[in-house]
């Protein structure tokens, strides 16, 4: 019986890992969300307050930083642990670490927001709201991958890194035309490219995680494309990664409703977490 109650205590306490975990990620998310939604929609009323709401939760991601790392820090003085047990930790600590960056990149975009509502003339860069876009179902998806510990979500996060550094690079190049052509815009011109870069910067943290995702569920380490490969089978038109291909004994909830609806919006699980914005999309 004392044994039963160690093994269940022990499994309490990994648990609790996780649950952290998602929690800080989906309050890390929503001051993501608020930051993107302040940048997007600088005419509007509804958005002006939403930089001031990112400033707030600022000081509570880095309060669950330090508590994700000190219970960590306590399973690791437990010593003699499974593989499983050793890779949760690794995972939970490296992810811990990139929703903390993502939180200041939120920062970040939110102060470029406060400062282009400032700047008369400043014009939205025709390709920032779909890169905006990408990055939102980027971490989403790592997200989903967290709570469902699914390595098809996370392994599509991989497949989409490509794309939002595409939309960065079109629009520095478009930005540094304008900003040659007329010299009101460079101001906001400056503020825009700084953004993509944080956006950029986001959804490089968000590929962090899916990777640590995946060496947590299935052991592997797929960073710097190591791992991955794609078999030429199509369903509904899109490659299926040979990675997920191979995994056992998970559930096949990629395709869910449940699934589907972290990757529309993660907060519908746990909506008292971190209220999700309500506010104009564009």
């Amino acid at each position: 019986m004392a044994s039963a109650t160690a093994g269940l205590t022990e499994a309490v306490l990994y648990d609790a890992l996780v649950n952290y975990l998602v929690s800080m990620a989906r309050t890390v998310e929503g001051a993501m969300n608020r930051a993107l939604d302040a940048l997007t929609s600088l005419d509007s009323a509804r958005t002006s307050a939403l930089p001031g709401e990112v400033f707030l939760l600022e000081p509570r991601i880095n309060e669950m930083e330090i508590v994700i790392d000190e219970h960590a820090i306590r399973l690791l003085r437990r010593g003699s642990f499974s593989d499983d047990e050793m890779r949760l930790i690794v995972a939970a600590l490296k992810i811990n670490n990139d929703l903390e960056r993502i939180g200041d990149l939120a920062v970040n975009l939110a102060q470029g927001a406060v400062s282009l509502r400032e700047m008369l003339g400043a014009r939205i860069p025709e390709e920032l709201v779909p890169m905006v876009l990408a990055v939102r179902a980027m971490v989403s998806k790592s997200l989903g991958a967290l709570i469902f510990r699914n390595v098809e979500m996370a392994t599509q996060v991989l497949e989409s890194d490509d794309v939002v550094d595409q939309y960065r690079d079109r629009i520095f190049e478009n930005l540094l035309a304008t900003m040659t052509q007329q010299a009101t815009l460079v101001s906001s011109s400056m503020q825009f490219i700084l953004a993509t870069r944080h956006l950029e910067r986001i959804a490089d943290h968000a590929t962090n995680i899916a990777e640590d995702i995946i060496f947590w569920v299935r052991g592997l380490d797929v960073r710097h494309g190591r791992g991955l490969t794609m078999r030429p089978d199509f369903s509904g038109g899109q490659a299926n990664s040979g990675i997920a291909s191979e995994t056992a004994g998970e559930s096949p909830v990629a395709g869910s409703p449940q699934a589907a609806a972290v990757i529309e919006n993660s907060h519908a699980f746990d909506a008292g977490v971190t209220p999700a914005c309500e506010t104009e999309r564009a």
